[in-house]
């Protein structure tokens, strides 16, 4: 049914890009539609970004709003940079799934519904007092409801499936339809349904036939105007080798081409926390590039085990989320007090406690900054999105060995779980950086185990060098033998000398992502900001304004021209996902009169939101 005339209904076959929203049960497999959906379109040439959106339980109870699982992505024939604001198309596989996410969608964007889960229950587990098929209430938005349910079980009837299990391959129905809508290729679906159910022929071949289905639905259903197949061109690209990628997937990779690079094995200590769990999963499959991993009992034991690894000589690397961040911190302490290498990779979530463990935010900025005991300083750097988090990991290492210090990576829960298009760089182009060991002292002179190089970074020594002999542990050292040492004046020599080590990182210069280097306007973003802030900035910049859009990756120790930078704007406004912790850092540092724009809803922010904040600053 429509519910819209045709000269008011938006036209999808006109526009470069396009967003859809699918949503349904966290058991309706949304996630995983959506991520074949994403293969489909990466082969197709498009350029994309997405956005997984579940919920926290494991298995929420069935239908209720708290349950809700989404997946969106956003495609097209131009530059992407974020998942897109609002869905112009919105599948909603039951009532809580339409009822959650109908605050998004763009009016007149078309809706496709299963009515088969439009139950009495159903309606009544997602608050609705009548049906929204029927009554009206949609009437601003394209709606296409049919018994997706019904077409599913009669298509896969033939395998002699259950009715429950049946009703499991749904979601390949419905990708079936969307990739005909598309215009998307099955075949390669057809490939991994295989590969995935390669002992259980029976399932792959009902959820081909399934997705079969849906696109047969798509080609020869007599329906009057919502459902239109759409052509979208390929992305201009440049020429070389793509494949889509995760933030999760990125760090992972960026870790062992670092350690490679520094011509170090890599151990990683991890636990499982969301989000973070995926880069365990991920290194656990390189052993064949010199990687260990080891999933510990705990938190603590995690990191701990990484700097036993880097005091052994390998690269110790351990990850987690802002409370397991918290469990690790006396033990980061530890590594920068022995100053060995060591990376730490914080996949941010909303917090504070337990938090929301599927949400993203930027909240851990202080907790990186400044959040140990003691005067504990560390380099702070920040991936901007999923393919920067693959260079971002291989800084990280490059600093941690030849700064002989820990260093905290941030990501958060959007970069690590969206996915967008990398091109494959080609290895050569990166320089090594091999990390270098003290294995023998020129005659005569005695070992100083905290003697430091021009770096500020003292000798690497691996345990059972002989005549290297030193002491380890968490007291504070003498600052130059390493041994244990309780005078007032070597702390608070030794205090500075690890203080200026970490001021002293070798930063590039703050560039200017967008825009001039002086104007009306700059806002300065970190981490995931990035693809909203841009294409706010460009939208301000075609109206004739001078904004700019500035992004920093050190976040500790700013680069050194940041300051002058930014003195050359009439104004300086800070997005952020928190409540306002990176503008506070630049107020400190700088004394820029830094204004924060903050959201702290586990969702990231909107392009809309962006330009119009810019809009109120400027007028």
């Amino acid at each position: 049914m429509a519910t819209q005339t045709a000269e008011n209904r938006p036209d999808l076959s006109t526009q470069d890009s396009i967003t859809v929203r699918f949503a349904g049960d966290s058991g309706d497999g949304m996630q995983l539609t959506g991520g074949q959906f994403t293969l489909s379109t990466a082969l197709a040439g498009n350029d994309l970004a997405t956005f997984p959106d579940f919920p926290a339980e494991i298995r929420a109870p069935q239908g209720t709003l708290f349950g809700v699982s989404a997946f969106q992505i956003n495609f097209g024939s131009r530059q992407i940079s974020t998942a897109g604001d609002a869905p112009d198309v919105l599948v909603a596989m039951n009532p809580a799934a339409l009822k959650t996410n109908l605050g998004a969608l763009k009016p007149g964007g078309l809706i496709i519904a299963d009515t088969g889960a439009f139950t009495k229950r159903n309606l009544e587990k997602a608050h609705y007092d009548s049906n929204p098929l029927e009554d009206g209430s949609l009437a601003k938005f394209d709606l296409l409801a049919f018994d997706i349910s019904e077409r599913t079980v009669e298509a896969v009837k033939p395998f002699g499936l259950g009715n429950k299990d049946a009703l499991r391959s749904k979601n390949m129905w419905t990708l079936g339809l969307a990739l005909w809508m598309f215009d998307r290729p099955r075949e390669p679906i057809h490939d991994w349904l295989r590969a995935k159910f390669k002992n259980k022929p029976d399932i792959a071949d009902a959820n081909i036939a399934a997705l079969d289905a849906g696109h047969a639905y798509g080609e020869t259903a007599e329906l009057a105007g919502p459902l239109k197949q759409v052509d979208m061109p390929p992305a201009p690209a440049e020429p070389g080798l793509y494949r889509t990628i995760t933030g999760a997937e990125a760090v992972s990779l960026g870790l062992v081409a670092g350690a490679q690079l520094a011509e170090l094995p890599m151990f990683f200590g991890g636990y499982p926390i969301t989000p973070a769990s995926a880069i365990l999963h991920h290194l656990a499959k390189l052993k064949e590039f010199g990687v260990t991993t080891f999933q510990a009992e705990d938190e603590i034991a995690a990191i701990c085990s990484a700097i036993g690894a880097s005091y052994a000589g390998q690269l110790g690397v351990t990850s987690s989320s802002g409370p397991g961040i918290a469990l690790k911190g006396e033990a980061m302490g530890l590594a920068i007090m022995v100053e060995l290498p060591l990376v730490i990779v914080n996949s941010q979530r909303g917090g504070p406690s337990t938090g929301l463990p599927t949400k993203t935010e930027q909240s851990d900025l202080y907790q990186a900054v400044y959040g140990r005991n003691g005067d504990a300083p560390m380099p702070v750097i920040a991936a901007r999105s999923p393919s920067d988090a693959f260079d971002v990991a291989i800084e990280a290492c490059r600093i941690a060995t030849q700064y002989m210090t820990p260093v905290m990576l941030l990501t958060d829960g959007y970069i690590a779980n969206a996915a967008e298009p990398w091109l494959v760089p080609d290895p050569e182009t990166f320089e090594p950086f091999p990390a270098q060991f003290l294995e023998q002292l020129p005659e005569g002179e005695p070992f100083l185990a905290y003697k430091r190089d021009e770096k500020g970074a003292r000798p690497w020594v691996k345990p059972g060098t002989p005549g290297l002999m030193h002491r380890v542990g968490g007291i504070e050292k003498d600052e130059l033998t390493g041994n244990i040492s309780y005078e007032p004046a070597n702390h608070q020599k030794m205090t500075d000398l690890r203080r200026d080590k970490v001021l002293g990182v070798a930063v590039p210069d703050q560039e200017v992502a967008l825009g001039d280097d002086t104007g009306e306007l700059v806002v300065v973003g970190w981490g995931s900001t990035y693809g909203p802030i841009r294409q706010a900035v460009s939208r301000w910049i075609e109206k004739g304004r001078k904004v700019s859009h500035v992004h920093v990756r050190n976040i500790w120790p700013l680069p050194k021209n940041l300051g002058q930078l930014l003195g050359g704007f009439d104004k300086v406004l800070v997005p952020e996902m928190n409540t306002g912790q990176f503008k506070t850092v630049l107020r400190d540092q700088l004394l820029i009169d830094a204004e924060s724009l903050t959201k702290t809803s586990g969702q990231p922010f909107y392009i809309n939101e962006l330009e119009a904040a810019i809009g109120e600053r400027l007028s």
